[in-house]
């Protein structure tokens, strides 16, 4: 709470202009000193986030009185302004509108907060039947939680054929039968741990549970047309906005069918996005492998598969492109049954669809069948208690500060909402659907997008809502404890036979520093580039974040020899000097796979070289001169190509190597000579080497080296 004078001063606005929105909203508050509550608070902040907020009066309606003198002047001058009168009537209706959609927003917030309904709170009350489980926990506390004496645990352990004694630790599983004798309980401590969320229990009554739309992930490789078939059902056109026409980040929304709604899960296709991918599987009821009918199961097909499989939800196959002259839907429906994915009509258990994004064709049977897996599943929530769910995307907005894309999986997320997501926390200050309305509150199954919160979250987080900010901070901060510990606890120090291990191998790293639009593709980045696999090279991502390009990045760089790499992100003229000045490379791109293919070609530049033997020319030994200091002279004839000075050579005697070295000196006549060509007679020394025998074969090469 607050008084108007403080709330004004925060949001750095006049008194008198708070108490007019106050006055609007209905907030019963009369000076400056008056308090205000969490609510009307958050019910401020919503209405002040409204960019047409400030215009609310300024658009005034034309009177009566002004449409009578213009009708007047319209008389005298015989000036046509019918034209005119009517954009003012437009105009005025326009204006009413959007007040009437302000005081509707409005209106849905008072009635919000003034029928405040008590949502359960996540926070479990302990059951007193419960008893709590701790990693190796010894039979005397499992005998105090149950009130008992350990005597009669051991005694009870023997009977079951285990000998114990007291301070012995006991498994879950066996603690587990003993509780059950006493008409409890055991449940494991984590998953009663409100901080721990991933793993929190959260139990449901089933008087409370109610039917939730299904949330359906569209999957398959790379062009086989899943954002043309959302395109379609939600009529619109977003594949044409995306950068080299392939999708770059998780996006969710929601669609009307047949009375019932539909929340979509767009991942996208390229190979980069296997994580992004395997994410949206794990929150997703319905998978819909898209699979274009000219060109069938491709590599990333595959990878879908696998990922569906692992999720252990059903799976519907679109057979796209249907309308293509070169269509065989038989033999992608061949190709998949080797994968498991065995049509109905084929005596399996998998719903195939034959569509046409482009067209529409089939579309609608896709729909229905969407649905009937959702009736026969019976996809249920319930919307009476805080909300739970798990972020699909987030990033960070210069104007309003982090913008997160939530999902909502379970309860209802409101206004105001005191939030933990991941390690950050918050109270939700605005809540937007799919199509960038404002609304109050969120249901099972809506993805919805909020601001409020004090940092960027990880795309795959889990979230819930509390009771109080107070709450949501402690739990946050008690996240944060335990992430760090877990850190901590898993740096090991390196020691001097690792470093010479490591050293010996010839262990080279690229360092990279990663920059982009959404943390996604921040995500997918760093995930391509660390899978890279080049000999004897790896990349060692330093930092991977969401936002511009700062100072502090390239000191980090310059520190570290790092390269830049920005993802759809321009760094500015004055930061473009600075990291010209440091020595840093930046590198941008828009696409994933460019940066990848790029890094590839860096990485093995840094190999060590590779060379291939290339022959220069054969000589035939014909005689023989021995000379005490200088030792055997050849006397040689060359039969091809060209032998030179210093070059590597082999002495070849009746098809085998007897001798590896160099050529020691290669004499015309009595000159010293660098080379000698085909058809030439020369004498030849081998260095360190004098048993050269009449009838030898004298092979020179040299090692060239080859790129990668």
């Amino acid at each position: 709470m607050m008084t108007v004078l403080e709330y004004a001063e925060d949001v750095n606005k006049t008194v008198d202009y708070v108490l007019k929105k106050c006055q609007d909203l209905g907030i019963s508050v009369s000076s400056e000193d008056d308090l205000l509550s969490d609510e009307d608070i958050t019910m401020l902040d919503g209405e002040l986030s409204n960019p047409d907020s400030d215009n609310y009066d300024d658009n005034e309606t034309i009177t009566d009185d002004y449409e009578e003198i213009v009708e007047e002047i319209v008389e005298t001058t015989k000036i046509d302004i019918d034209n005119t009168i009517a954009k003012q009537k437009l105009k005025k209706k326009n204006n009413n509108t959007s007040s009437n959609v302000k005081k509707d927003f409005a209106n849905k917030k008072k009635q919000m907060y003034k029928n405040k309904e008590k949502l359960i709170s996540n926070k479990a009350n302990q059951d007193s039947n419960v008893v709590l489980y701790k990693d190796g926990m010894t039979i005397g506390a499992l005998a105090e939680s149950l009130g008992i004496g350990s005597a009669e645990i051991i005694k009870k352990l023997f009977n079951l054929g285990i000998m114990a004694t007291i301070n012995q630790p006991i498994s879950f599983e066996n603690a587990a039968i003993l509780v059950l004798e006493y008409g409890k309980e055991l449940k494991k401590e984590e998953t009663m741990d409100v901080s721990n969320f991933e793993n929190y229990e959260v139990v449901d009554n089933e008087e409370d549970l109610m039917s939730r739309p299904p949330v359906v992930t569209i999957m398959g490789h790379v062009d086989h047309g899943k954002t043309t078939l959302l395109d379609t059902i939600r009529k619109t056109s977003v594949a044409e906005g995306e950068a080299g026409g392939i999708t770059q980040a998780i996006s969710a929304y929601q669609v009307k069918y047949n009375e019932k709604l539909i929340t979509f899960i767009d991942t996208p296709g390229h190979a980069a996005f296997t994580e992004m991918r395997a994410r949206g599987a794990s929150i997703t009821d319905i998978i819909i492998i898209i699979v274009a009918a000219d060109d069938g199961v491709m590599p990333q097909t595959k990878e879908v598969i696998d990922h569906a499989k692992a999720a252990n939800v059903p799976i519907i196959v679109a057979i796209n492109k249907m309308d293509k002259p070169s269509a065989n839907p038989d033999r992608i429906m061949t190709e998949l049954t080797e994968y498991g994915l065995t049509p109905e009509e084929w005596g399996g258990d998998t719903l195939y669809n034959k569509i046409s994004a482009k067209s529409g064709a089939g579309v609608d049977e896709l729909l229905e069948n969407i649905l009937l897996i959702a009736d026969m599943e019976n996809y249920r929530a319930n919307p009476s208690r805080y909300a739970l769910g798990t972020v699909i995307e987030s990033r960070l907005d210069k104007q309003v500060g982090p913008v997160v894309t939530l999902l909502v999986q379970n309860g209802t997320l409101r206004l105001g909402d005191p939030i933990v997501v991941g390690t950050a926390f918050g109270k939700i200050r605005t809540l937007k659907n799919d199509k960038n309305e404002e609304i109050t509150m969120a249901l099972p199954s809506q993805p919805i997008e909020i601001t409020g919160i004090n940092a960027v979250p990880t795309a795959g987080d889990k979230f819930m809502a509390f009771e109080s900010e107070k709450e949501a901070r402690a739990v946050a901060e008690e996240r944060k404890d335990n992430l760090r510990k877990k850190e901590n606890a898993s740096k090991t120090s390196v020691s001097l036979d690792d470093l010479f291990s490591k050293i010996q191998e010839g262990v080279k790293e690229i360092n990279v520093l990663i920059k982009a639009d959404v943390n996604g593709s921040s995500e997918a980045v760093k995930n391509s580039l660390e899978k890279i696999e080049v000999e004897g090279v790896k990349v060692n991502v330093i930092r991977s974040s969401v936002g511009a390009i700062t100072e502090g990045d390239i000191v980090l760089a310059k520190a570290s020899d790092a390269i830049i790499i920005g993802f759809n992100v321009r760094p500015s003229n004055n930061i473009k000097d600075y990291a010209l000045e440091q020595g840093v490379e930046i590198r941008l791109y828009n696409i994933i796979y460019k940066a990848v293919e790029e890094m590839e070609a860096a990485m093995k530049g840094m190999l060590d070289p590779i060379y291939e033997e290339k022959v220069l020319g054969t000589a035939e030994v014909r005689q023989l001169f021995k000379f005490s200091k200088v030792g055997t002279i050849a006397g040689s004839y060359i039969t091809d190509g060209i032998i030179k000075n210093n070059s590597k050579a082999r002495v070849i005697r009746d098809g085998v190597v007897i001798y590896d070295g160099e050529i020691g000196s290669l004499q015309r006549e009595k000159d010293s000579v660098k080379e000698v060509k085909k058809g030439l007679e020369c004498g030849i020394t081998i260095e360190n080497y004098s048993d050269i025998k009449i009838g030898d074969n004298i092979e020179a090469y040299e090692m060239v080296e080859i790129k990668r």
